[in-house]
């Protein structure tokens, strides 16, 4: 590092080292609300609201300006440059008592005077400063609380105007007091000229020349000095709108003292008028309850009354409500001065999170202008539903992780990044490719032969031998959205689909959703489905459906996989016309057991998912699963996925369950070295 370098803030934007954000998490959960029957939209809107397992949301975030403001609004008062006031008159009338007390030669006649003086001053502070302003102090001491009364007053009110006065004009000088007058005045002609259109840049960049360093916030024209200033007057004046009348009048009467000079009080009110005029939107009118023990002076409490004008400002874009609201609208500025620089991270982060979301191919906008997910971020949200299958599988009776295509079986020409336990043979053209890849920028430093690291290999997938013909019939009635079972339904038809197309590519998957009738659907429709209330549960037509594909393939080993929870209320007429009756009509489950049989006839391994507890169901399902020798199960709701997966896979191994037979699940996934 040269001798010259320093270390410094970073401020070009997001932070470099920062992890990059998690798509997968935010396409799981906007998944789940979408299968919830919540379009991709709002669900994106309802993630970023809600935020991540580490990432705060914009609830969060509304919260903490909540809090922030509750906190402000909830510890302090509006008193207290009266109170400084009312303090620094105590001590000057006590240290004038202390002299008058001291002071054994002067005339007993003037002492009694001037203590009937002080003893009879008024409670208002306003009314006792104005009545000791002709009063000959014989106390040096009481003499300089005094003066510091009209010199705090002064600066209150220019520090109600422009932030830091009353700090900077702390001991000032008459000079330093001219220098302000001065300004002022300045000021005032800038802004009239403004007023009437004749003002320049150039009458603006000499003022600031003369007076810039009054500015901290360095405003290059006119109309950024005005809204700075009418932000900061506006905010005074609701401070003075929340106050008492008698805090008012107290103020007021003090006021024209301030400094003993009433030429300021004019350029002041002079100044207020100007800006209400040029910044008539601000709010004026505005006022809080302020009910702390802790008191404000004016120019602090100005300045808080900036800070709550400024949460609320934030409240309103966190809300994301009004029309064109967009998470780049966010005030990462305001939110790092009023919540930290964490709250600013975790906006910026939700503001990537937003734009990837919409730039990765995850969502595209359809014909109708909707929102919809893509093929991709089916893929990626199967992907995790099939992982968190796998975790349950593989704490059940030794089972397996259920991540790899089978190693007992033929190439299926794809290959994927090594993990811990796979004994697929390397890719080697692959992994050398990764490394030359890799290295291909470190030049000679890099030295002689190819440097292979964990993360360059690749290993050949393989698929099982033996082809299915699968077909998923899942109940679409309104018992399963009503039961909360729409969501578990349609969760475990995208993972059996993940599955398939990507550890099992020889087998064909067809999805059937029958409720009054059945209909073949691909996985992107079914997931985006809404939940169905109307009655009826045709299985007939479902098994129709299901032996044509079964027909197909004749070569494929058929797999039947019935998710239900009702018998069967509907069938399909010959001439394509849907009966319903409830309670079931003979004919209706005549015609279902003859197609369900038609299934057996062709070979297929049926399997029922019974869901609930409804004991004329499970009279129906035993009795139709003991026809055709199939099996039954009852899995809760977050258990379907687990069950429809494992009978997958141990009917296309020739097993009733995957779970009870361990060589099985080796067969199939490949086993751990």
């Amino acid at each position: 590092m040269s001798r010259d370098s320093r270390y410094g803030k970073y401020e070009g934007g997001p932070d470099p080292l920062a992890p990059p954000v998690d798509l997968a998490e935010a396409l799981d959960l906007i998944g789940q609300d979408v299968m919830a029957g919540t379009s991709p939209e709002r669900a994106m809107r309802e993630f970023l609201r809600r935020g991540g397992r580490s990432q705060r949301g914009l609830d969060d975030l509304a919260r903490l300006v909540a809090e922030k403001r509750r906190e402000l609004t909830s510890k302090h008062g509006l008193d207290g440059t009266l109170q400084e006031i009312r303090q620094l008159l105590d001590e000057a009338v006590l240290a004038e008592r202390g002299q008058l007390a001291r002071d054994t030669a002067m005339d007993d006649g003037d002492r009694a005077l001037a203590e009937l003086q002080l003893d009879s001053l008024p409670a208002s502070p306003a009314a006792a400063v104005g009545e000791l302003s002709g009063y000959d102090w014989t106390s040096p001491t009481a003499r300089q609380k005094y003066e510091q009364i009209k010199d705090l007053l002064g600066r209150e009110m220019l520090d109600q105007r422009f932030a830091g006065m009353k700090q900077a004009l702390e001991n000032a000088s008459d000079e330093d007091r001219a220098a302000v007058g001065q300004m002022m005045q300045d000021l005032n002609e800038l802004l009239e000229a403004h007023r009437r259109g004749e003002d320049t840049q150039e009458q603006f960049d000499d003022f600031m020349r003369q007076h810039g360093d009054q500015f901290p916030s360095n405003p290059q024209n006119v109309d950024e000095l005005l809204d700075d200033l009418a932000a900061r007057a506006a905010a005074a004046q609701r401070m003075r709108n929340s106050m008492t009348q008698e805090q008012r009048d107290e103020l007021d009467a003090l006021a024209e003292q301030a400094f003993g000079s009433p030429a300021l009080m004019g350029a002041l009110s002079q100044l207020d008028d100007n800006l209400r005029a040029l910044r008539p939107g601000e709010d004026w009118g505005g006022s809080e309850g302020m009910s702390g023990e802790q008191g404000l002076g004016l120019g602090d409490g100005t300045g808080v009354f900036q800070d709550i004008a400024d949460l609320d400002a934030l409240a309103d874009q966190l809300a994301q409500v009004g029309p064109g609201s967009e998470l780049d609208d966010l005030d990462l500025d305001a939110l790092a001065q009023q919540l930290g620089d964490q709250a600013a991270v975790d906006a910026r982060t939700l503001q990537q999170l937003e734009k990837a979301l919409r730039n990765s191919g995850a969502m595209r906008r359809g014909t109708d202008g909707q929102l919809r997910l893509t093929p991709k971020a089916m893929r990626q949200l199967g992907k995790s539903l099939l992982k968190d299958v796998a975790e349950r599988m593989s704490g059940r009776q030794g089972a397996r992780d259920l991540r790899r295509a089978g190693a007992a079986g033929d190439r299926s020409g794809s290959t994927r990044p090594w993990e811990f336990g796979d004994t697929e043979p390397w890719d080697v053209t692959r992994s050398i490719t990764n490394a030359l890849t890799r290295t291909a920028g470190d030049g000679p430093r890099s030295g002689p032969g190819v440097r292979l690291q964990i993360e360059d290999v690749e290993v050949q997938e393989t698929e099982a031998r033996t082809q299915a013909a699968v077909a998923l019939l899942v109940d679409t009635s309104f018992s399963m959205a009503m039961e909360d079972r729409w969501v578990p339904m349609k969760r475990t038809a995208l993972a059996l689909h993940t599955l398939i197309s990507t550890r099992f590519r020889g087998d064909d998957l067809q999805l059937i959703a029958f409720g009054r009738e059945a209909e073949v659907m691909d996985v992107e429709q079914l997931v985006g489905l809404d939940a169905m209330w109307d009655k009826g549960t045709n299985l007939h037509h479902a098994l129709l459906l299901a032996n044509r594909h079964f027909r197909k393939h004749p070569n494929a080993q058929p797999v039947l996989l019935i998710v239900t929870d009702g018998e069967p209320t509907s069938h399909l007429e010959p001439n394509g016309q849907v009966y319903f009756s409830y309670p079931p009509d003979p004919v209706t489950i005549a015609l279902s057991v003859r197609e369900l049989e038609n299934a057996h006839r062709l070979g297929a391994k049926t399997t029922f998912f019974r869901l609930g507890d409804d004991p004329g169901l499970a009279r129906f399902v035993d009795g139709m699963a003991r026809r055709v020798d199939g099996t039954v199960t009852a899995p809760e709701n977050d258990d379907l996925g687990v069950a429809v997966v494992g009978s997958y896979l141990g009917a296309r191994h020739g097993s009733g369950s995957v779970f009870g037979d361990d060589g099985l699940w080796g067969s199939a996934f490949g086993r751990f070295g």
